[in-house]
């Protein structure tokens, strides 16, 4: 059994002026963020550091090019520290910032360059979904050897960050989609590193089990007062993304991220949505194929937190889930029935580490009856 406890230096400050003096940001310091989250929280401090901002190399999530253009710009000696500022994609940027370019961002992601740390790394997460400033991996949109997109991990325990910092008043940069389609997202790695059936741990059980205690609370909330409810419980919320990155760093996610991928990487869907796309039909397969075993326990587990029956606690789940954010069809988001093949290919060919950790056996016949339900 392999656990790596908590690895970062965990933090967490009131505001980012608070931040800033204790980690004494300086120059030097190569500060990755968003102009957005720049301009309310960081502009008026003036600090002598340096501010590279995300979306002047693209919108959206990493891709070979936008790593690329970001290296190109941005000097390998012209930093001693990165401090990463923002949601997923500055958190994978940021781990790609820390590293010695030791090859191509293709090389590094197809495994034909070494993973050598360089920079220290401060991860400041602004979402609530990703966990990413607590785990080994980054993840981009790479060509495959094929000519075609899907997103790819790296993966290294030296992309870990040195140290996180949460600022909860931070997350109110983010509109209300965005943050529920985040939230859902950190939910899913809790569920999915709880029902991993070869890699769960002590440690990821724990801190999976909280974070799906302190989410669904807080979903409870936004669906009884509105959206405008979160913004009383933004502690809870980034605090229990951060335990579901705890809890995926030692069991891995699985089916939902591994078929996911493939629809973000081709339709540029955002992650916490095209996750959201199949999670519900995959949790309802796990169920009819083998139900007396962890997932038996994981219904008792929502039944406790949702005041409900364990025989009815997918069903309620998924009704609170589409409480706080409606459930599309993947037609909507651009998939035709001709992707079902072809991103069933894609998963079993690129994403084994992810199918390894799946609760039951993910055979390509499963995966076309999934994203078929799901079209």
């Amino acid at each position: 059994m392999r656990e790596i406890l908590i690895k970062p230096e965990l933090h967490k400050f009131k505001t980012f002026e608070e931040f800033a003096r204790e980690i004494s940001l300086k120059k030097g310091d190569l500060v990755l963020t968003n102009e957005f989250i720049y301009t309310p929280f960081m502009k008026e401090s003036r600090l002598d550091c340096a501010y590279v901002f995300q979306e002047k190399f693209g919108a959206g999530e990493p891709s070979e090019e936008m790593i690329a253009d970001i290296w190109s710009a941005v000097g390998e000696d012209s930093y001693t520290r990165v401090v990463a500022i923002g949601g997923g994609a500055i958190m994978d940027l940021g781990k790609l910032l820390s590293l010695k370019r030791t090859g191509s961002v293709h090389d590094l992601y197809f495994k034909k360059a070494e993973v050598v740390k360089a920079k220290p790394l401060i991860a400041v997460p602004t979402t609530c979904g990703t966990g990413s400033e607590v785990t080994n991996i980054s993840v981009a949109i790479v060509r495959d050897e094929a000519g075609k997109t899907t997103k790819l991990g790296l993966v290294s325990d030296l992309l870990i960050p040195d140290a996180v910092c949460l600022i909860p008043a931070l997350l109110k940069t983010l509109p209300f989609q965005p943050f529920a389609a985040s939230a859902i997202d950190a939910l899913i790695h809790g569920v999915e590193s709880y029902l991993s059936p070869s890699r769960a741990t002590l440690t990821s059980e724990l801190f999976g089990v909280r974070a799906v205690e302190l989410i669904l609370e807080g979903f409870r909330r936004i669906g009884d007062g509105g959206p405008d409810a979160r913004f009383d419980y933004l502690d809870e919320f980034i605090t229990a993304s951060c335990y579901a990155g705890i809890a995926f760093l030692q069991a891995g996610c699985a089916t939902v991220h591994a078929m996911s991928f493939p629809l973000g990487g081709t339709y540029h869907v955002p992650h916490g949505e095209s996750n959201y796309a199949l999670f519900g039909k995959v949790l309802e397969k796990y169920d009819a194929i083998k139900p007396d075993g962890k997932i038996a326990d994981f219904k008792k587990l929502i039944a406790r937190i949702l005041g409900c029956d364990p025989e009815n606690a997918l069903k309620t789940l998924a009704a609170l889930e589409e409480r706080i954010l409606h459930l599309k069809p993947l037609r909507e988001y651009g998939f035709t029935k001709e992707d079902i093949g072809l991103f069933a290919d894609s998963v079993l060919q690129n994403q084994q580490r992810l199918v390894v950790n799946s609760y039951v056996p993910l055979i390509r016949e499963l995966i076309v009856e999934i994203y078929s339900e799901c079209y």
